[in-house]
């Protein structure tokens, strides 16, 4: 397994060239500046950048965003550690900079770095209102530049749905290609003339690459460049008014904030793509991920009201779903009703919820399946049954392992310290020693 994803502190110290000892130093002078003092260490500042360690306190904060040269106004409104150099916010909806959106994910995803964090919340959050309130309207179309040719369109839209399409076994192989075909997209939309039916499919074309590009950073723990991916294709979405692929990709970025722990920024901006969204099947996804996120604050009644939403609307679906949410099923559905199950202490029906769905699963979705034996390893492990849990999360390790999806792996890594107090069972220590030696 790859090394950790680095913190934002590590980020921004890089981006000024600090080590940990010169960035104590420098935050010491600033003190100084204030006729104060301040105690900082570089063993202090490792604490900081710790995952999951002690926030530096405000006072703190402010030294660092002066070493940063961050206004304070920025750091008031962000919070720790979003507001930190190199933790962009999205660029607003409504503002007709679509194209620079979309430039801007790219400019990040070339950063090339794995990172502990998505969008900012309230930047997350701040966008979701934006869709939901915001009405689209197509910018005029370009004035100079070469002619885009329909038939060029069409054999790009053809490519990139077949590489979409691929197995997830051999998804991890496209990445390049997919990063060319956005390259070319903006590219054409940037310097090209084209009719307004052309612009309108550019668009659709763009934001269906985002996504699409966005998942594959999302998979390899680059947070920070998935979310920014994320949010360009809600703006060329938005652009030209697909509310059910804009509801998607709000629907991504929320389970993006589910699977970081941050479940309050995943039910507003859920609700936020519930209130624009009529598709029976996309609602049915959007209502489970609520759920989930439910049921992680612990909300049973909530969290079931929204489990029966999804079935409600996965069962009445009558027409073809979008693209993005054409995968959702009945496997899905029973899953992820069981890892709400186990979040609620539910154990007994979670597995029983969780063993049904991943027997339903489709043999091309082993990405999807990988998270699933992991849900299925967990409640398992939780009943007692050490010895069939070490089984099944082994098979999900071999699977995350052959799709190379390293927030799968991350996941079983954290699961694996649950089986330590274990060593004496069968099969354990030889589970370990694996994910031992995929670190």
């Amino acid at each position: 397994m790859d090394t950790l994803p680095k913190h934002p502190l590590a980020i921004a110290r890089d981006l000024f060239g600090l080590s940990q000892s010169d960035l104590a130093e420098e935050i010491k002078q600033a003190a100084r500046r204030h006729d104060r003092r301040a105690g900082t260490t570089k063993q202090q500042v490792s604490v900081w950048e710790r995952p999951g360690g002690r926030a530096p306190d405000a006072w703190y904060q402010q030294l660092i965003g002066e070493v940063f040269k961050v206004d304070h106004d920025r750091v008031a409104a962000l919070g720790w550690p979003y507001w930190l150099p190199g933790q962009d916010a999205p660029v607003d909806l409504g503002t007709g900079d679509t194209v620079a959106a979309l430039r801007k994910a790219q400019r990040q995803a070339m950063l090339n770095r794995r990172t502990l964090l998505g969008l900012a919340p309230a930047a997350l959050t701040t966008l979701a209102q934006q869709w939901a309130t915001l009405d689209p309207a197509l910018a005029a179309s370009a004035a100079d530049g070469q002619a885009v040719a329909p038939e060029f369109v069409t054999y790009l839209e053809s490519s990139v749905k077949r590489l979409a399409g691929m197995a997830t076994a051999d998804r991890q192989h496209s990445a390049q290609i997919l990063d060319s075909y956005y390259d070319t997209v903006i590219g054409l939309l940037e310097k090209c003339r084209y009719a307004l039916a052309t612009e309108e499919r550019l668009y659709a074309l763009a934001s269906s690459l985002a996504q699409t590009i966005g998942w594959h950073r999302f998979d390899h723990e680059n947070h920070t460049a998935a979310g920014h991916y994320w949010s360009a294709a809600l703006h060329a979405a938005h652009h030209v008014g697909d509310r059910d692929r804009g509801a998607g990709i709000l629907s991504d970025l929320a389970y993006q904030s589910i699977w970081l722990g941050q479940a309050g920024t995943a039910i507003g901006v859920l609700d936020h793509a519930l209130s624009r969204t009529q598709d029976a099947t996309a609602r049915s996804l959007l209502h489970l991920r609520k759920a989930r996120a439910l049921a992680m604050t612990g909300d049973a009644r909530a969290c079931r009201r929204d489990l029966d939403a999804a079935e409600h609307s996965l069962n009445t679906a009558t027409a073809a779903p979008p693209a993005w949410c054409s995968w959702m099923s009945p496997a899905d559905l029973a899953v992820d009703s069981g890892r709400c199950l186990i979040d609620l202490g539910e154990t007994g029906p979670a597995l029983h919820q969780i063993t049904q769905g991943v027997a339903l699963l489709p043999t091309a979705r082993d990405k999807t399946r990988a998270v699933f034996l992991a849900y299925e390893a967990e409640s398992l492990l939780r009943q007692g049954e050490i010895d069939h849990s070490t089984a099944t999360a082994h098979e999900a390790l071999v699977l995350a392992q052959r799709i190379g999806a390293s927030r799968c792996l991350r996941q079983i890594s954290d699961l694996a310290r649950g089986y330590e107090p274990h060593l004496k069972v069968q099969g354990v220590q030889h589970f370990l020693h694996t994910v031992g030696t995929s670190a």
